[in-house]
């Protein structure tokens, strides 16, 4: 059964929106269906997007909208990042839980139990997980083992002086930001945020707060996306960045087409 949220419930939802109207509106949806009378703040950053979704956030009831303006080029994760900060500022509860606009939360109990995990003796940091899709056991295990033989193969060639790539790790250490919790009364504490350095938005929030001593808790993809589904890269998919057949596009048109489809209550089941 799923758990009602609490009234008083001390987290807040921070996404960010660029030029993506119709998944913008699905994650909208299904948050504000799951999330009624909770209470939630739910800030969107509008990132210079000067579209139809800007216009559509401007009248969209109960969110708190931030419009962020450009200051010249930037590359898609530091905008994503510096976007996060912008609602950062405002967050005042001590929690805040991280989205994407192509993240459709079917069951909002995930929020409750994502809390839950940040109960015990050492204090939590953040609590996410390392994939941004459930791959299944099998596709998992062969993921793994493909790109270690890669890493090592790529290190045995340099170590001989051969030619080859700079090999890169071959399992994830830093939470997706697709769905992430982070403790914003720590972060704040030691005046951090989310884009720090020129990778992705959090990478260097998560391992200072880990040097810090904080934990850094991490969930499997088969008990996350029991609460949600995520397209992976769905806002370049919306936007016709990827080839038809490609298979993040047939995720995007797979997923929103289910989405539109009525709904049980996220109570019954």
């Amino acid at each position: 059964m799923t758990r009602a949220l609490s009234p008083q419930a001390n987290f807040s939802i921070a996404l960010v929106n660029y030029k993506s109207l119709e998944l913008t509106r699905m994650c909208l949806d299904l948050l504000q269906e799951g999330l009624q009378h909770s209470g939630v703040p739910i800030f969107v950053v509008d990132n210079d997007s000067g579209d139809a979704s800007t216009e559509f956030l401007r009248t969209r009831q109960g969110i708190r909208l931030i419009e962020r303006k450009s200051v010249g080029p930037e590359a898609g994760s530091m905008a994503h990042g510096k976007a996060l900060d912008c609602a950062l500022e405002q967050v005042e509860t001590e929690y805040v839980f991280l989205l994407h606009t192509d993240t459709f939360i079917y069951d909002p109990s995930v929020f409750t139990r994502m809390l839950e995990r940040c109960k015990g003796a050492k204090e939590v940091a953040a609590v996410g997980c390392l994939e941004q899709l459930d791959r299944g056991l099998l596709r998992s295990a062969w993921r793994l083992g493909s790109r270690f033989l890669k890493h090592y193969t790529r290190r045995s060639l340099r170590a001989m002086g051969l030619n080859a790539r700079e090999p890169k790790p071959f399992q994830e250490t830093h939470l997706k930001s697709f769905c992430t919790l982070w403790n914003v009364r720590l972060m704040k504490q030691h005046g951090l945020r989310f884009q720090m350095d020129d990778r992705n938005p959090g990478y260097e929030l998560q391992d200072r707060m880990s040097a810090l001593g904080y934990r850094i808790d991490v969930l499997s993809p088969r008990t996350l996306f029991r609460y949600l589904d995520h397209i992976q890269s769905g806002t370049v998919a919306a936007m016709g960045g990827y080839a038809g057949n490609h298979r993040r596009s047939r995720m995007y048109k797979r997923l929103t087409a289910l989405t539109s489809l009525p709904k049980q209550p996220f109570w019954v089941h």
